[in-house]
């Protein structure tokens, strides 16, 4: 069994400052899944890396902050008939130090919690907001999509019904 067919592992963070969310508007990168949405900070690991490293490494990577709280809030699969299944281990943090850079991949913007949902999202997205804004244990979900479209949404092994997405 080759890497690929085993899916890719990613980190996903949100920054955290008061009502504020650091979000990153995907605008700078050629042929980007995430082109014009806004998203967390975090990437792709690397050989060896544990979530923590790989999280540490693109906040710091992406923003120029080094993460000095941080949770472990839950792990997010993707699955897609375009794109390779993606497990997202998503964190949020709460304190950190350094200077804030200009990121390659995109626009850095502080946005208020109450004002995310507006923006362009992935409809997956959407559903862990919530649950982050909830303060949900560490969860489990389980995002399908067809295109961009979501086709369904599991949520610690049990169906979303549409109207909780």
């Amino acid at each position: 069994m080759n890497d690929a067919s085993r899916g890719i592992n990613t980190t996903l963070c949100y920054l955290e400052q008061g009502e504020d969310y650091l979000m990153l508007h995907r605008v700078k990168k050629q042929n980007d899944l995430n082109h014009d949405k806004w998203i967390g900070v975090g990437g792709k690991f690397e050989k060896d890396e544990s979530p923590e490293d790989c999280l540490l490494r693109e906040c710091r990577e992406e923003t120029g902050l080094t993460l000095e709280s941080y949770r472990y809030r839950g792990i997010v699969t993707f699955v897609s008939d375009e794109w390779p299944t993606e497990y997202m281990h998503l964190f949020t943090a709460d304190r950190w130090s350094g200077e804030q850079i200009v990121c390659s991949e995109g626009d850095l913007e502080w946005i208020k919690k109450r004002d995310l949902l507006a923006l362009p999202l992935w409809a997956g997205d959407k559903i862990f907001l919530r649950l982050l804004d909830q303060n949900v244990p560490f969860f489990s979900l389980k995002l399908r999509y067809e295109g961009e479209t979501l086709a369904e949404a599991v949520l610690n092994g049990k169906p979303l019904e549409e109207e909780a997405r």
